[in-house]
């Protein structure tokens, strides 16, 4: 098997020296990059297994490069940063990050995070499952009706969640775990507050009556409802 590519974004020389080391020994092959512009160039050319990407970045912000990243691809994201405030976490997550590591981390800590991020899309969508003229597909893709839609790794996972036991209330805890890999997570709600907002949006836009597919159960979570495309 190949081993996976991990594009390395960071405008420190060190830095990116430390994280493409950790990240080689553990069996990745790493593209370093010192700007998030360089990075997106070498997006159009390039499909990486793995993106571990500094927040704060000359010029494009990593924040901004992990928004081009989801709205384009399902690879991961594993943002980097100094700021470890609640704030700057949920930024991170809005931007729907897979992960985030705060300066200065242990390199071991970091290969073992993106070896994990890794082996969880490999094993993303092995499973074809459907409810009514919903269903997912292998990859990250999803189908309403004849609407073919391609949703990012966390939307995938949330949605495969919910589609596990359609009509039941899944908790947010359910979810964070079947989504990050985590029960408790700072900013955990919001993160998958999020990742539903977005599921809602191409979801909801491929029912011509305006029914809602995801509904929301006040203070525990979210349910599935069958609803005709």
């Amino acid at each position: 098997m190949d081993e996976p590519l991990v594009f390395v974004v960071d405008d420190e020389p060190a830095m990116l020296d430390v994280m493409t080391f950790a990240l080689e020994t553990q069996g990745f092959r790493c593209e370093a990059f010192r700007s998030a512009e360089a990075a997106w160039t070498a997006l159009s050319t390039q499909r990486p297994d793995l993106v571990v990407l500094d927040v704060m970045l000359p010029g494009m912000s990593g924040l901004t490069l992990c928004t081009r990243i989801r709205a384009t691809t399902d690879v991961p994201v594993m943002l980097v940063t100094a700021k470890g405030e609640p704030a700057e976490r949920i930024a991170g997550f809005e931007a729907d990050a897979e992960d985030y590591v705060v300066k200065p981390f242990h390199p071991r800590e970091l290969a073992l995070r993106a070896q994990r991020l890794v082996r969880r899309r490999e094993t993303t969508g092995q499973a074809l499952t459907e409810f009514g003229t919903l269903r997912v597909e292998t990859g990250t893709d999803a189908v309403l009706g004849t609407a073919r839609m391609t949703l990012t790794g966390n939307e995938y996972k949330v949605l495969a969640a919910l589609l596990a036991e359609p009509n039941e209330t899944i908790g947010f805890r359910e979810l964070l775990i079947a989504g990050w890999g985590e029960a408790d997570r700072l900013g955990g709600r919001e993160m998958i507050k999020t990742a539903v907002y977005r599921l809602r949006h191409k979801l909801d836009s491929a029912v011509p009556s305006g029914g809602r597919v995801i509904e929301s159960v006040r203070g525990i979570g979210y349910l599935l409802r069958s609803v005709e495309a």
